[in-house]
């Protein structure tokens, strides 16, 4: 797997809910053993208390009844050698078998009267009294020379001594030890498998909701017929695919209404306006008085900027509703820009305007040439009907990673300020504009369609500044194959 993909993977949704659920359950997981690991180590506390309360107290009701003669030390000695063979499960050390257990009968001072155990008792004693011992309650103590701490119980029998009996708790941590290990061996394991279950069960199923995505994405594109693969399943996603795939017959069932009215609209209205300017050339090459003739011409005038505003109101109310008929092909946007500029640059001059272009070379879209020939021309024609004499539009045109940037400016008035915020809207236009206020509607649903973006903004320095972007061809292509493979796989 590469860099690429496992980046790709890691900023996945999948890759997230299968993180945040694999840590909710080892969280979980981990609270419960703690919770078990708890209640082991009491129940085994438990019964080592048990089982030292019981023997304490038959040791102590031996030394009392035993008589206090020379046969005293061995007799409770041997007995208490006895109890401690007793204890099940004992881990035996390399050393004195005796290590796990030992007896005491001590005062509340002085050396001790009797011991059995490992070593001579001096250190075991002395942890005893410096420890704070309830009557009747075993108590944990740290021997000097042990790794491990002792549980003692004691008695007090009728001489005024005390007898213990310690158990070391070398054992009970053992138990825990491995428990504790076998636990987190099998916690890792099981939280593991959690996870790749988990992010495989999320990856197939958004990988359907990606699916969705791809289709969702082309509509109001070039492709309205793409449909969201469905699957025989009745779960969520195979109902929202159906969902999905009716509304996109609906969508394109509309679209293509909107189409044959916008035809039969234009049909309707460009027939008699053409008939209308036909009938008044003709009466132009006629011999009319001068007067008559200049009425004809300005009639024909207005007709033609009827029929413009009338073909530039149906393609902007299209492209508003994202049904726009594109014709994609691989557009040099710098041989464009340059062919363009060569055919308004007389115009310019004529009125005084001067222009200039900086472009570092051949940039290429994935556009319809026709649109992207009239965005520009729309561009340019706003300098030239806006921008009073002896001013300069400048045109700059880069590409970066993934988009072509294209930024007409000048060092004219600007825009007005109560026009700023709304110059893409239809009908908005500055105070002396003579114009329909659609150019830059048009611009800026042409160029929403081809999935880009435009903005307009006044320079500090002065005068407008209009900046299109669109992705690069190497993009688009790269996008429109991958949604298409999405829709095949």
């Amino acid at each position: 797997m590469s860099s690429k993909e496992a980046n790709a993977i890691m900023r996945s949704a999948a890759w997230r809910i299968s993180l945040w659920a694999s840590l909710a359950f080892a969280i979980g997981t981990m609270l419960v053993f703690a919770m078990l690991h708890r209640f082991v180590a009491d129940d085994i506390q438990r019964r080592s208390d048990a089982w030292l309360s019981g023997e304490v107290e038959v040791l102590g009701d031996v030394a009392k009844r035993t008589p206090k003669d020379r046969l005293y030390r061995r007799v409770v000695g041997e007995i208490a050698e006895l109890a401690s063979r007793e204890v099940p499960n004992r881990q035996r050390s390399s050393g004195n078998e005796n290590d796990a257990v030992f007896f005491l009968q001590a005062g509340d001072s002085g050396p001790a009267k009797l011991w059995v155990g490992s070593g001579d008792g001096v250190a075991n004693l002395a942890a005893i009294r410096s420890t704070r011992v309830l009557p009747d309650v075993p108590f944990d103590v740290r021997v000097l020379g042990f790794g491990t701490p002792f549980r003692v119980a004691s008695v007090r029998i009728e001489d005024g001594s005390n007898v213990y009996l310690g158990l070391s708790e070398r054992d009970e941590l053992h138990v825990l030890r491995n428990l504790r290990v076998r636990f987190l061996t099998l916690w890792v394991a099981i939280v593991l498998l959690g996870f790749v279950i988990v992010f495989y069960a999320t990856w197939k199923m958004l990988g359907r909701v990606s699916e969705i995505t791809a289709a969702a994405s082309r509509i109001g594109q070039s492709d309205l017929s793409s449909r969201v693969p469905d699957t025989p399943g009745n779960d969520e996603i195979g109902h929202l695919a159906r969902t999905l795939n009716h509304m996109l017959d609906r969508i394109e069932n509309t679209v293509h209404q909107l189409h044959t009215i916008t035809d039969s609209l234009a049909h309707d209205l460009r027939s008699p306006l053409t008939a209308i300017r036909g009938k008044l050339e003709t009466a132009l090459a006629s011999d009319v008085r001068e007067d008559h003739a200049e009425s004809i011409v300005s009639a024909i005038d207005e007709l033609d900027r009827l029929t413009e505003f009338l073909n530039t109101s149906l393609d902007v109310a299209e492209a508003k509703a994202d049904a726009l008929r594109l014709s994609r092909t691989e557009v040099d946007l710098d041989a464009l820009v340059r062919g363009m500029i060569d055919l308004y640059e007389p115009s310019m001059s004529e009125k005084g305007l001067g222009v200039q272009i900086r472009s570092s070379g051949s940039v290429k879209v994935f556009a319809d040439p026709a649109l992207l020939h009239r965005v520009i021309a729309n561009l340019l024609d706003n300098e030239l009907k806006h921008l009073p004499a002896s001013f300069l539009v400048c045109i700059s045109l880069r590409a970066d990673d993934h988009t072509a940037t294209l930024i007409v400016e000048d060092n004219g008035p600007g825009f007005d300020a109560e026009i700023g915020r709304h110059l893409f809207q239809r009908r908005v236009k500055g105070r002396v504009s003579r114009g329909h206020g659609l150019g830059l509607a048009f611009v800026e649903a042409v160029v929403r369609v081809h999935g880009g973006c435009v903005t307009a903004v006044n320079r500090h320095e002065g005068g407008a500044q209009l900046t299109v972007t669109l992705p690069l061809c190497e993009a688009q292509k790269q996008e429109e194959s991958h949604a298409l493979a999405l829709l095949n796989g």
